[in-house]
């Protein structure tokens, strides 16, 4: 049976034969790195200044997501009351077990806060105005939502504009866009135009008349 000496005198040699294959392992890991860092051109300050920069980007993001789960974590814990008795002034938030004030209350309304309250009425009012304007078909300043008719066409491509929003390229630069009107649209430019027209000679005529009526007088009284 060896003695303990002989087993320190092993462990010896064991420890020896490790340490010197970590080292050749070593030497060989140096090598290799030495060679990629002369094919790329790199230093060991380079190495030094990259890690710094991915560790300093690290502990940036780490703080900013901790300073946001805590502001998150305040904001949940930091929930305002909704409820309140108004003898004993006890309060709840709504959330939770109901306290044994308002369990049984079949209208638990009566005890609201006036600041919920109003919340919640200002929240069912926005809720009405804006089913109404979602059935009128209105959308933001009285215009109406969806896709818009077409106003104008472009009698060479066939392509339409409704008048809404910057002109196309083919109508941007007509002097006069009426020729572009698709025939509804035309019809209007039309009617409008004669009733211009029909009034501007109505004015003209009787100015006409007037001036024919000043010659007669004039010619009578010579």
């Amino acid at each position: 049976m060896p003695t303990l000496e002989q087993i320190r005198a092993n462990m010896k040699k064991l420890q020896a034969q490790a340490d010197a294959l970590i080292a050749k392992k070593a030497q060989a890991a140096v090598d290799e790195i030495r060679k990629i860092m002369l094919a790329h051109g790199l230093t060991t300050e380079d190495i030094e200044a990259k890690a710094k920069a991915r560790r300093e980007a690290k502990a940036a993001n780490g703080s900013a997501s901790t300073v946001k789960a805590k502001a998150a974590n305040s904001l949940k814990g930091v929930t305002p009351p909704k409820y309140q008795h108004p003898k004993t002034g006890a309060t709840w938030t709504g959330h939770g077990r109901a306290p044994a004030w308002i369990a049984d209350a079949k209208n638990r309304n009566k005890f609201l806060i006036d600041g919920a309250n109003a919340s919640t009425v200002s929240k069912t009012k926005a809720a009405v105005k804006k089913a109404s304007a979602v059935a009128g078909g209105v959308g933001h300043r009285g215009q109406r939502t969806g896709p818009q008719p077409a106003k104008y066409l472009d009698p060479k491509t066939g392509a339409q504009w409704s008048g809404r929003g910057p002109a196309p390229a083919w109508l941007a630069t007509a002097k006069d866009r009426t020729k572009f009107l698709i025939a509804g649209a035309a019809a209007v430019a039309t009617e409008t135009t004669a009733a211009r027209k029909a009034k501007s000679s109505a004015v003209s005529g009787a100015v006409s008349k007037k001036a024919a009526s000043k010659k007669l007088v004039a010619k009578k009284a010579a």
